[in-house]
């Protein structure tokens, strides 16, 4: 909100600028002296826990700033790496097929199914003589019957299971288990990149400017819990009046005052906006168009500059070459 007011009492003074050198058509591009600025924001709906930095303080890149609760997302990735490890050593069984003693174990089941099968059949085979001299009744043929068609149907799946064993895992099923465990390896790996985020970071050396959240507090997710600004070159952030706009180019060298210094600095043009930051009509009179005003930023790269605080007025004079 502050910038903003500020912003519009540079357009007015633009204005003003513009009445006052109304006699030699010459009128000074005026602006506040900035930094890049950089928001740090939260990755996550966290509590601070630590924050080593101070409003003032001086970082480097990669200087930890800020550091967030992850307890919740240590105990997901806890959970993630456990399923990752069952479906490798699911995937290692099948990759190696069955042990030994798997195959003797199933031969053993296949041939006590078959020993099974075969005294149901002879019980049932002797009942069923019996039944015809009428001798016994013909219900205990029937449970026979029953037991040597169960009997059956074990010896079957017992041969089934051992079948399995003797013809390996299927491609299929590899297939499918590595599907499953490469999953399970890129969740696991995005809960990584999720916890690394926790912990904020400065992306360039420069100077803590503001701390919007404290220490212990929450703050909502995307909000900026520290800004700083950027160290090195500051630059002149100023409004071109329309009049001298037509003979600015990027890279052209400026004269730049700064408010409270004798020191005249020498800028470079870098950046001037396209369309006006203000009623940007194509039909204005000549008179209204004479109110329009372009952003300019304007380097500073002198070394006796890198150390000049932001928000200092400064004015550009268009009207002479440094």
């Amino acid at each position: 909100m502050l910038q903003s007011a500020l912003r519009a009492c540079l357009l007015c003074g633009v204005i003003a600028s513009l009445t006052a050198c109304a006699r030699n058509q010459q009128a000074p591009a005026v602006g506040t002296l900035e930094r890049h600025r950089f928001e740090i924001a939260a990755t996550a709906a966290e509590q601070i826990v630590a924050m080593p930095v101070r409003e003032g303080q001086a970082v480097k890149q990669g200087d930890v700033v800020a550091q967030l609760d992850g307890g919740s997302l240590a105990a997901n990735r806890a959970s993630v790496a456990a399923q990752a490890s069952q479906l490798q050593h699911r995937l290692d069984e099948l990759e190696h097929g069955a042990r030994a003693g798997e195959i003797v174990q199933a031969r053993a089941q296949v041939a006590a199914a078959k020993a099974q099968y075969d005294q149901n059949l002879k019980e049932y085979e002797r009942l069923s003589d019996l039944v015809g001299r009428g001798l016994v009744a013909q219900s205990q043929a029937d449970a026979q019957l029953q037991l040597r068609d169960t009997s059956a149907a074990q010896l079957k799946s017992a041969q089934a299971g051992l079948d399995l064993l003797l013809q390996g895992t299927r491609s299929e099923q590899l297939d499918q288990a590595r599907a499953a465990l490469q999953s399970a390896e890129s969740l696991l790996q995005q809960q990584d990149v999720l916890l690394a985020r926790l912990q904020l970071v400065a992306p360039v050396d420069g100077v803590i400017e503001a701390l919007p959240y404290r220490l212990g507090e929450r703050p909502v997710l995307g909000a900026p819990v520290v800004i700083m600004l950027a160290a090195g070159m500051p630059y002149a952030r100023v409004y071109i009046p329309e009049p001298e706009r037509a003979a600015l180019r990027a890279g052209q060298s400026l004269p730049v005052h700064v408010d409270g210094v004798a020191q005249t600095f020498t800028g470079t043009l870098r950046y001037i906006a396209g369309e006006a930051s203000f009623t940007p009509y194509f039909a204005l009179t000549q008179r209204d168009r004479s109110r329009l005003a372009y952003l300019a930023e304007i380097d500073l790269p002198e070394p006796a500059a890198r150390d000049l605080p932001v928000g200092v007025p400064v004015e550009v004079r268009l009207d002479k070459t440094p």
